[in-house]
């Protein structure tokens, strides 16, 4: 399940064009699946035939400690049923490390730090794993995907090379084991109120012109209000991130939750500063006239989420950013109760320079660590196969999601039911029970990825018409190699926080007209003198390097 506020995706190993993964079945020597360790010793409890499809269970009782990033709305409970069946199918008994969801990227860091990292650490986003691979702190689990037969198989019937050689190292090796989509799955974008709208006989926008239209039609009808009062501005590095995420696209950029220093530009085949670019310019512009229009809330930059929602909700604004979740369970069930006949509607990302395009990396997910200390144990074979088995098989995958079949739910014609007085995510809020409080299912550590069937047997009406209109556009390319070396990212990473925090502090300020866009010029001077020439000197150097090296 994707945590918006971690799709941040950094310079260090965008790669497509990578030798790939050739030899996932294991035969090569030194190469992905090469088992150029000797693991004779380390097959304690491991199954000797152990095939995609094939239900593991351990040859004797094994445990492996696990960090688990604890979410408060359902709260780890000793006695889920998920624990108890995870050790009825496959004979291991998990111990959870808990760590509130609040503090995990920290807690993470320091106990991978003073080496006292539980063996198996999930939860983590690229490029998180990054910090940790000068110290041989965690495996490089690229030698080892030999021992997952489920992970290889996904990735070669999807065609999932060049995003796996997105994560790997400047080694080539790759550090997490991420989770894998079938397809891309969109997550956010603009929701209107469509009862305002037919009542002014306005239509549902398909492009960013368009909603400047809208909003510019509203604020005439309601010179009082903001027609757009935005959220997803605190404790994320951009204000208005989700906005910025897909409106970004939308002018073939990244930014907000997406945004990345450093980008490939295609036509120039050449790296550049992506808060340097055009494209990031008319972003910004865009915004500028918004805000200066009174379309768009000023306060949409640094309000809390609850602020921006009690304005939908007390018609002070009629737009807000959405993924459908937060559409169905917050935005349309609090309308009901608080404005009679009120309805609102989230639709496909709007249009824009770019045409019908969607962001690169959306296959990839949040996914597993491994601490090198696990090497040592005489259960890592048996442990792969495990982590195999529950993060990436079809059967692992639908128990995390649903449960157990005829307790949780029930399935058939391909329709996955909740069985009678189960609720999720508030499905049926008079259920006394509830599939992730009570169950320990649906757990964002183990539920994400997997066959389109399953991603989407979850989705309500909304999120199904959405997907099927963002599926009909063409996925951005994944930008080609250029992972930096040790040495290289110690003195990127001096470079780039710097610039980053200048690029979201001055987008902010042309935004809000703080800062004038005629001063666009200064601004780009300014980060010349946070060295960020050299840090595309950088990454081009580095994009040469690995493109000499590897034909």
């Amino acid at each position: 399940m994707q945590n918006a506020g971690h799709l941040t995706r950094r310079q260090i190993l965008a790669v497509a064009g990578f030798a790939g993964l050739a030899t996932l079945t294991g035969c090569g020597s030194g190469a992905d699946g090469a088992d150029t360790k000797d693991l004779s010793k380390k097959q304690h409890g491991a199954m000797p035939e152990y095939r995609a499809g094939q239900q593991f269970k351990a040859t004797k009782a094994l445990s492996f400690s696990m960090l688990h990033n604890d979410n408060p709305g359902y709260p780890l409970k000793k006695n889920w049923l998920f624990w108890k069946e995870v050790t009825r199918r496959t004979g291991v008994t998990l111990q959870p490390v808990d760590v509130p969801l609040s503090d995990y990227e920290k807690k993470r860091s320091l106990l991978i730090g003073a080496g006292d990292a539980p063996f198996l650490i999930p939860k983590t986003y690229h490029p998180a794993e990054a910090a940790f691979v000068s110290s041989g702190a965690i495996l490089p689990v690229s030698e080892y995907v030999h021992l997952m037969p489920n992970f290889q198989a996904k990735v070669r019937s999807w065609k999932l090379e060049p995003e796996i050689d997105s994560i790997r190292q400047a080694d080539g090796k790759y550090y997490l084991l991420p989770g894998l989509h079938e397809r891309p799955r969109s997550g956010y974008s603009l929701a209107l109120r469509t009862d305002i709208l037919d009542k002014h006989g306005l239509t549902l926008p398909t492009t960013w012109d368009q909603v400047y239209d809208v909003f510019k039609a509203l604020r005439r009808e309601y010179p009082d209000r903001y027609p757009f009062s935005d959220r997803w501005s605190t404790n994320t590095t951009f204000p208005v991130g989700a906005l910025l995420n897909y409106l970004g696209t939308a002018y073939g950029t990244r930014a907000g939750w997406s945004y990345d220093n450093i980008s490939w530009d295609d036509g120039a085949k050449t790296f550049v500063f992506t808060g340097a670019t055009d494209s990031f310019r008319h972003v910004i512009e865009y915004l500028r006239k918004l805000v200066a229009e009174k379309l768009m809330d000023p306060e949409s930059f640094t309000q809390s989420d609850d602020d921006a929602v009690k304005k939908l909700l007390s018609e002070q604004s009629f737009a807000i950013s959405a993924n459908p979740q937060e559409l169905v369970q917050n935005y349309r069930y609090n309308l009901a109760k608080q404005v009679k006949g009120a309805t609102i509607e989230m639709i496909p990302v709007p249009l824009g320079p770019s045409g019908a395009v969607l962001p690169s990396g959306l296959r990839l997910e949040n996914g597993v660590m491994i601490s090198s200390k696990a090497l040592g144990s005489a259960d890592f074979v048996a442990m792969m196969q495990f982590v195999d088995w529950l993060w990436y098989s079809d059967e692992g995958q639908r128990l995390s999601k649903w449960g157990v079949e005829g307790v949780t739910y029930t399935y058939s014609d391909g329709t996955y039911r909740l069985k009678d007085g189960i609720s999720l995510m508030g499905s049926d809020p008079s259920a006394p029970k509830d599939l992730q409080k009570d169950y320990g299912f649906f757990n964002g550590v183990f539920t994400y990825g997997g066959r389109w069937a399953l991603v989407s047997s979850s989705f309500l009406p909304d999120e199904t018409r959405f997907q099927a209109a963002m599926a009909r556009r063409t996925q951005l390319p994944i930008d080609p190699a250029h992972p930096l070396r040790s040495t290289e990212q110690e003195q990127a990473s001096l470079w780039d926080t710097p610039l980053k925090d200048h690029v979201t502090q001055n987008c902010l300020q042309f935004i809000l007209g703080r800062r004038p866009l005629s001063q666009w010029n200064t601004y780009l001077a300014e980060l010349k003198a946070k060295n960020m020439q050299q840090l595309v000197d950088l990454h081009n150097a580095a994009y040469e390097r690995f493109k000499k090296e590897n034909g």
